[in-house]
């Protein structure tokens, strides 16, 4: 099979530099696109074999068209958890998802692949989550045959999510639930998300969709006690309602690096698990990582 040429905007980011480390590992050349080159150079040591750290800017048409000048696949795998200025869900999860999607197509790239979130709703009342789901509907109607990788909640070392909690859970007499726990979460370990989107480009396939999550459900409250026992603690959980999250949210956004934002509380509301009719990770043939064995892996090493 000849080398195979990929395009990734966000590969900087949390999950966007797995996945060029995934392609890179299954011998594709990679494009890294973002607005901020040389951080890719800082990433990726070994640029100079087949990782190439190119300015990248989604709200550029002229940008956009030249990172996907010449490529096989793109993987658009940028997303946004506070809005700032012209940064907005709207014009990151919709219009530059479009954007990247229809000038991807423009440019002749044969393979797509873009990364939404397990339930991205273009109905749905909270702006995060219906700016997912309209950036889901936007891609595919100017890119037809593009598959949508929808994950849940993801783990791995600098997370957002599990390692901040773990290491609060660590040094915390009493800690704060979302409302009484039991939203239900399935943890999906980053590095089988990013292998997953490998094996989409690799393996032509005629689903559209993919919805990944870990071998387990948790209730948000049993997740919290979990982390605490692999943390050495037992705070007191501490139901806080929902209203009041919103409220903290709202002032915390006004932080430079704000600890807590409303989406994220929108997102702990309804639960975060794959539906059961839609293919996951059994379809690419990856057995998903549990959460403890990663933490047990993680926490060795400090």
């Amino acid at each position: 099979m000849p080398v195979q040429s990929a395009a990734v905007f966000g590969g900087t980011g949390f999950l966007g530099r797995r996945i060029v480390s995934h392609l890179h590992d299954a011998g594709f050349t990679v494009r890294v696109a973002s607005r901020h080159p040389n951080r890719g150079l800082s990433i990726f040591p070994y640029a100079s074999l087949r990782i190439e750290s190119v300015y990248g800017d989604i709200n550029d048409d002229g940008s956009v068209a030249a990172v996907c000048s010449g490529v096989w696949a793109a993987v658009n795998a940028v997303s946004l958890y506070l809005e700032r200025g012209k940064d907005t869900f709207q014009s990151v999860h919709v219009g530059a998802a479009e954007r990247v999607a229809r000038l991807a197509r423009r440019a002749g790239v044969e393979r797509f692949v873009h990364v939404s979130g397990i339930g991205a709703d273009a109905q749905s009342t909270s702006p995060y989550i219906r700016s997912r789901g309209q950036g889901e509907e936007a891609v595919l109607k100017a890119f037809p045959s593009a598959t949508l990788l929808r994950p849940a909640v993801m783990f791995g070392p600098g997370d957002a999510f599990l390692m901040p909690l773990l290491a609060m859970l660590r040094h915390v007499p009493v800690f704060p639930t979302f409302g009484n726990g039991q939203t239900k979460l399935q943890p999906a370990y980053v590095e089988d998300v990013s292998e997953a989107s490998v094996r989409v480009l690799q393996s032509p396939s005629s689903h559209r969709v993919y919805e990944l999550a870990g071998p387990h459900i948790y209730t948000y409250r049993a997740l919290l006690t979990e982390l605490a026992a692999r943390a050495g603690s037992r705070p007191l959980l501490m139901p806080i309602p929902f209203a009041i999250w919103h409220t903290i949210g709202f002032f915390s956004e006004l932080l430079p690096s704000p600890p807590i934002t409303r989406n994220q509380v929108e997102l702990m509301e309804v639960d975060n698990i794959a539906a059961p009719d839609i293919p996951g990770f059994e379809a690419l043939q990856i057995q998903p990582h549990a959460m403890e064995g990663i933490l047990l892996e993680i926490l060795g090493n400090r």
